[in-house]
């Protein structure tokens, strides 16, 4: 019975289809890849609106075609909307096609981490030989050399920004 199936034209298999294209095809048919493919900006925002814009402004959201974006005060937001067709030709331009129509601005809290002043910081702040050992012991256990750099990494430059917020006053 198997070689009586397999032996029928209509029956044939087809060549197998990777789980990207068969995701790309149900996006648009549920119109769901424009949506999708605009949150792309927000991994990108620094290279496309440059250093001194991304300092100052987060994108939050993005309905109905309008980007909603935090901004750090009154006076920039001011700025941004001399500047909204730029911007909006800039992002355009990153994702290929006019997916995005108008850009809102609100004030709103934007995360400092990325700021000159937290990198100086970070890297005027020496960490003691008690802190460094416990940084070693919690990654002991990781066998991949890389993984295990990276991690060191991350735990080393957390504990000198929460070191520098003590001693400014800033700890949250």
């Amino acid at each position: 019975m198997l070689y009586a199936l397999c032996s029928m034209p209509h029956l044939t298999m087809k060549k197998p289809q990777s789980i990207r294209s068969i995701l790309e095809q149900t996006f648009k048919g549920l119109e769901l890849d424009v949506p999708i493919r605009t949150y792309s900006i927000f991994s990108a925002w620094k290279e496309i609106v440059g250093e001194a814009i991304a300092q100052q402004t987060q994108p939050r959201t993005i309905r109905n075609r309008i980007l909603f974006m935090d901004v750090s005060h009154s006076t920039w937001m001011q700025q941004l909307q001399f500047l909204k067709p730029t911007l909006l030709e800039k992002i355009n331009g990153f994702l290929g096609e006019p997916l995005i129509e108008d850009i809102r601005f609100k004030v709103g809290k934007i995360p400092q981490a990325n700021t000159p002043k937290v990198r100086k910081l970070e890297r005027e702040e020496r960490l003691d030989r008690k802190t460094m050992d416990r940084i070693e012991q919690l990654i002991e256990n990781i066998n991949d050399m890389e993984l295990k750099r990276r991690f060191r990494e991350i735990l080393i430059k957390n504990a000198k920004v929460e070191r520098s917020r003590k001693k400014s006053g800033q700890e949250s």
